[in-house]
């Protein structure tokens, strides 16, 4: 990864989009990278829409909110129908929550259909461990963090109680993205 990646994490309040956002730029500043990031809410906080942004570079970030997202991860229809237009067209990326969205045709962006709800119920039997199954997808996907600096990132900011729950989720997720990649 050279220059600047800018990503974008959308789904609903409640849906752990904030601290995905929050573990991804950790995770960055684990590997060496400047990292600008930003998260905002609907007017309600639960099922409300919500975003999280992270701006990676190699290089000091001279505007630290983002423009054109490179990649964007929609765990909700509402969030996919709000920002599936900033993205990146030709070499852009949107990975959607394969239960939840249903992606458009007409954009020229490549998506991938990431079943992490389904998956985060069936194998890990927790719906709100989603949020870290889509992580690992995507580090898996795109190699944005090393995934030494995730599960870093995980011990650092969550809780004792839910660090091995959050591993696994992270592991399943690198799994899924594995699928996907080859």
């Amino acid at each position: 990864m050279t220059g600047i990646k800018q990503v974008r994490l959308s789904g609903f309040g409640g849906q752990g989009v904030v601290l995905a956002g929050l573990l991804l730029g950790q995770a960055g500043v684990f590997d060496g990278k400047y990292i600008s990031g930003s998260n905002s809410y609907g007017a309600q906080a639960r099922g409300s829409g919500c975003k999280s942004e992270v701006i990676f570079s190699d290089g000091p970030v001279d505007f630290p909110h983002l423009t054109t997202a490179d990649i964007l991860v929609a765990m909700s229809q509402g969030a996919y129908d709000l920002y599936c237009q900033d993205v990146k067209k030709e070499s852009g990326l949107i990975l959607y929550d394969q239960g939840f969205v249903t992606p458009r045709e007409d954009l020229r962006v490549k998506h991938l259909a990431i079943p992490a709800t389904d998956v985060s119920i069936k194998r890990l039997k927790n719906k709100q461990a989603a949020n870290i199954v889509f992580l690992g997808a995507l580090i898996e996907v795109t190699h944005i963090v090393s995934p030494k600096a995730i599960r870093k990132a995980i011990l650092v900011h969550v809780g004792e109680r839910f660090q091995s729950l959050n591993l696994k989720a992270l592991r399943v997720g690198m799994e899924l993205g594995r699928k996907m990649d080859g």
